[in-house]
């Protein structure tokens, strides 16, 4: 390829990016959300006719915005080839939990004082409603502007952050209170937390969740699992 990407806001790489340039023999360019969402046509500039590469971490057809890159590609003529990686979409078997089990993923954003949405719950208890475990993919915020420095004129960007099992659980149990459905979720739901999938520290601790809601992690990345209002006994056994 004449230039390769390695798109730098969805996950984490637990490695150096200059590790893959030294294995690649290649100049790897970080892409961030404006670049993919807002700027692709600078990626995709001159596809049609020279080899560009997009790396992602996991598996590209795993997000809408990596499709959505595809779709842009398609629209200009450029043709996009896939090749397939593991995923967190697969990894979360290693919970014990049956895949075949699972209902659409959702995505938990963090709380703001003045923002906390609820559609992901609606989700959540509809996937309970099916007799159904849902995969909860915990927000992730990087170049996330300081806009205390933009009123002075200056250009930062805030910390990364990454929403932790915990986090997570604290949102949940904050607006439960508001919530009406016969299949919402309760403290004593049982819930599968794990972090760090796929690396020889992984960790994955199955509770409550109020039982998950003090538990250590360890580091980022993070997801969560709310199980099934019935649980099968091997899956039981499993986790």
């Amino acid at each position: 390829s004449s230039r390769v990407y390695l798109e730098n806001y969805t996950s984490i790489l637990h490695c150096p990016h200059q590790q893959l340039e030294e294995a690649y023999g290649k100049t790897i360019e970080l892409a961030t959300r404006t670049d993919v969402e807002s700027e692709s046509d600078k990626i995709l500039e001159g596809a049609d006719v020279e080899d560009v590469s997009f790396l992602v971490v996991g598996d590209p057809v795993c997000a809408t915005t990596h499709t959505d890159l595809m779709i842009r590609a398609r629209e200009k003529g450029i043709k996009t080839r896939v090749i397939h990686n593991a995923s967190v979409m697969g990894a979360a078997g290693s919970s014990g939990l049956h895949l075949y089990n699972f209902g659409s993923t959702v995505s938990i954003p963090f709380f703001t004082s003045g923002w906390k949405p609820q559609s992901f719950l609606d989700k959540l208890e509809f996937n309970r409603r099916g007799d159904m475990h849902t995969l909860c993919l915990l927000d992730i915020k990087v170049r996330e502007p300081d806009f205390e420095a933009m009123t002075k004129g200056k250009t930062v960007y805030l910390p990364p952050r990454y929403m932790t099992v915990n986090q997570a659980v604290e949102q949940i149990i904050e607006v439960l209170p508001t919530r009406e459905s016969e299949y919402k979720i309760k403290e004593g739901t049982l819930c599968v937390g794990m972090a760090r999938l796929g690396h020889d520290d992984q960790c994955i601790k199955a509770g409550t969740l109020e039982e998950l809601r003090g538990e250590d992690f360890g580091g980022p990345l993070h997801c969560f699992i709310v199980c099934a209002e019935e649980v099968h006994e091997l899956e039981v056994e499993a986790v």
